[in-house]
């Protein structure tokens, strides 16, 4: 045995932490909740787990596999493996029992019986008033409630950010409320910066039950659509028309109906995406269809491709065939968004810009370019900076894995 660092006795017992059991598909996924560490057995690899888990010594557990499946296993690489998932208790570290994570009461009222009784009424709500006065109904001319942009850009990012956080928010406590852990970090999609809701334990919760971990921001995001209606409807002037309150709600409005379609988006790996792969039960069907996509065009140019499809998941092979196309389509859709969208808007934004420093420009409109800029400017470095660290972390993944 070469992976477990102390001196591998077979007969002497294997002490291990509590751990989680599901299973799924003809595999077994085992982990260690409190810290978040899962791997995915197959059902003999866990059966032999479970007998070192009930106090039987390595070498006892291999003469029982050996019996019941008339092969030899390599229990000194099992529990190596075991030790480097860190399930295995060292010196007198007490197997834990794991209590109530934090939040799991809420999380629990958040998506009570009530809750969505509450929800519910908020939504319908929202939907008579919005068919009864379609100015309710948003539009990208909501977007811009004022001349300034700086307003608008500092409106829109300093409102973003808290409904962003929301909608992670959700996500983490329908999680929570399952006893799961989580962690929030920020993440890139092609040129798009997200925060990232990491919930590792959902792969140790039966199916059905991480549908509305899964779903919970897109609930979040329309409830806040319905919430931003109802509100823009309170705040209307006698004369029927929105007050400054009103408008900057529909502007809201309209940035949330964005983050939702962009939801729609799956092929940036959104949380549709997730959805149809835990619904199919892919592994990794991103990474799949991607080496697919990159065998496709290697054999256009008449290259050998590169990729070992034997060592792809049966289920993720299958769909790739089908999702590599929409990835191509995807990105293709993103790309020409950008160069013919936003770079040309980004252009004529900054033309303005350099045509108030340049012209007659007011102070206030001066001051206003000024603040743009330093908002704006260093937002995209950031997203390349971010890019650059991902492609070097990626590298340097490949390069360790080949001198291992």
């Amino acid at each position: 045995m070469t992976d477990v660092e102390r001196p591998y006795d077979p007969d002497q017992v294997v002490r291990l932490h509590s751990l989680t059991y599901l299973e799924e598909d003809g595999e077994i996924t085992i982990g260690r909740t409190e810290i978040d560490s899962y791997a995915v057995f197959p059902a003999d690899g866990a059966a032999f787990v479970q007998r070192l888990q009930n106090g039987e010594t390595p070498r006892q557990a291999a003469l029982w596999y050996s019996s019941v499946y008339d092969e030899e296993i390599d229990a000194a690489h099992i529990v190596g493996a075991l030790e480097e998932l860190g399930f295995l208790r060292t010196g007198g570290e007490p197997a834990e029992a794991t209590g109530p994570v934090r939040w799991q009461g809420l999380g629990r009222a958040l998506f009570s019986p009530v809750a969505w009784v509450l929800y519910g009424a908020l939504l319908g709500w929202a939907g008579i008033l919005m068919v009864r006065s379609t100015d309710l109904v948003p539009t990208y001319h909501d977007l811009f409630f004022t001349e300034y942009y700086t307003i608008v850009v500092v409106g829109l990012f300093v409102g973003a950010m808290p409904l962003a956080l929301l909608h992670e928010s959700f996500h983490a406590l329908a999680g929570r409320r399952l006893g799961l852990r989580s962690r929030l970090r920020i993440g890139r999609r092609f040129y798009f910066i997200v925060l990232e809701t990491s919930l590792d334990g959902l792969v140790a919760v039966p199916r059905r039950k991480r549908y509305l971990p899964i779903l919970a921001g897109l609930v979040a995001d329309v409830l806040v659509v319905a919430v931003l209606v109802i509100g823009a409807d309170l705040s209307r002037l006698p004369d029927g028309s929105f007050s400054r309150l009103g408008m900057v709600c529909q502007a809201f409005t309209f940035a949330t109906v964005l983050r939702i379609v962009w939801q729609f988006f799956f092929y940036l790996r959104t949380d549709i995406y997730i959805l149809i792969t835990t619904v199919l039960g892919c592994s990794d069907l991103h990474g799949t269809a991607k080496q697919m996509v990159t065998d496709r065009v290697r054999r256009g140019f008449g290259r050998a491709p590169v990729a070992d499809p034997s060592q792809w998941h049966p289920v993720d092979r299958q769909a790739a065939r089908w999702y590599s196309w929409l990835i191509v389509a995807g990105y293709s859709f993103s790309g020409a968004t950008l160069l013919f969208a936003a770079i040309p808007a980004s252009y004529h934004v900054f033309a303005g810009i350099v045509d108030r420093f340049v012209g007659g420009a007011t102070t206030a409109q001066t001051v206003d370019s000024a603040l743009f800029l330093a908002l704006n400017v260093p937002q995209f470095a950031f997203t390349v900076w971010l890019g650059i660290r991902e492609r070097r972390e990626r590298a340097a993944a490949t390069f360790n894995h080949v001198i291992a």
